[in-house]
Order: structure tokens, then C-alpha cells, then sequence
């Protein structure tokens, strides 16, 4: 198995700048997918984000019965985007 000093080196790197890029990809590919995934909840419902659907939602347009589980989708979606928002700025 090929260790992280190893690989580093071979690529010119100091271990730590491996560790922030390799993070920083992931958590970019990670963010895309979720972006994703919540710009199809936005044009199926017509909303632009959580707050609106639930506005709506109570205002009737939707029932809760039958968009129960996409409303807990789109609440988890964008706390986990944020999330990544602000670990990819402390990086």
C-alpha cells in the first residue's frame, strides 16, 4: 500500500498540501453532487430554496402529506451544502 509521504513526495508535494487539496476536491465534487440533487427538488417544487417550499407547503400549495419526504431531503441537502460552504472557506 502506498503511504501519503510516499505518494507526496512522488508528486512533488509536501504531505500537508496533498491532504488540503485532496479535501478540497472531495468536498467540491461532494458540493456539485448536492447542488445537484437540490436544483432538481427546486424545479420540480418551482422554489429557490427550503424556506419557500415550506411557505408554500403552508400556504396549501402542496400537500404535507405527499411531499413529506422531499421536505426533509431538501432541509438535509442544503444544512449538508452549508456545511461544506464553510469547511471549503476554512480551508
Amino acid at each position: 500500500m502506498i503511504t501519503l509521504e510516499e505518494l507526496a513526495r512522488d508528486l512533488g508535494m509536501k504531505p500537508d498540501e496533498l491532504i488540503k487539496e485532496s479535501l478540497e476536491t472531495f468536498l467540491r465534487h461532494k458540493l456539485k453532487v448536492i447542488e445537484s440533487e437540490l436544483f432538481l427538488l427546486y424545479r420540480r417544487y418551482g422554489v429557490r430554496d427550503v424556506q419557500e417550499f415550506d411557505r408554500m407547503v403552508q400556504e396549501g400549495k402542496f400537500h404535507e402529506e405527499d411531499v413529506f419526504e422531499d421536505y426533509f431531503k431538501f432541509d438535509n441537502l442544503e444544512a449538508e451544502r452549508d456545511l461544506i460552504l464553510e469547511y471549503l472557506d476554512k480551508l
